[in-house]
């Protein structure tokens, strides 16, 4: 079995650049290359991380049949900790979903906090605001939503979310298509 064929199948399948799977496990986009090509062999722990960051595992990988999970527990979940501009952590609440048509992420903010700036691009962004408060910037305008409000835009314009308040922000973030 060519095992770095299938990775790179599964990581185009999914929308991911191989600096974007380099990123959610952890390693350099140089190791994802030679992984693909077939050119090293990774340790079993680091090919179920890839693979948990494919949204598939060992069992499934490696069988020809499996069926689709529906429910993911914090096992599941794959959660990236930025202590310089996000000030919080992003959490990949559905492993797989970069194959689907929208991406849930949970995102925990420091006051101060930002995501990264994104440039327009096709789909829909839809979020719930669990605690605190952020503001959302959407080209010229920015907007102010609080604990227990939702937004919902089109990304045509460059945007991004920071909490420019003193407490912790937590909200949920579902992104069609996946972009996250």
């Amino acid at each position: 079995m060519e095992i770095g064929a299938k990775i790179k199948r599964l990581r185009l399948q999914r929308g991911l650049t191989q600096e974007e799977l380099a990123d959610r496990c952890e390693l350099s986009k140089g190791f994802i290359s030679l992984l693909e090509r077939d050119l090293t062999s990774p340790s079993i722990a680091t090919l179920t991380d890839v693979l948990e960051c494919l949204g598939s595992d060992l069992s499934s990988f490696f069988s020809e049949r499996g069926e689709e999970k529906i429910v993911w527990g914090k096992d599941d979940m794959y959660v990236k900790e930025d202590e310089e501009e996000l000030r919080g952590s992003i959490t990949w609440l559905v492993p797989s979903a970069q194959k689907n048509r929208m991406e849930p992420i949970l995102v925990e903010m420091e006051g101060g906090g930002a995501t990264a700036v994104d440039d327009p691009h096709e789909g829909e962004e839809f979020g719930y605001v669990l605690a605190g408060s952020i503001r959302i910037h959407l080209g010229d305008r920015a907007i102010r939503a609080r604990k227990d409000e939702s937004f919902y835009f089109l990304p045509n314009e460059r945007h991004y979310i920071e909490n420019a308040g003193k407490t912790p922000a937590r909200f949920l973030w579902v992104s069609t298509p996946p972009s996250f």
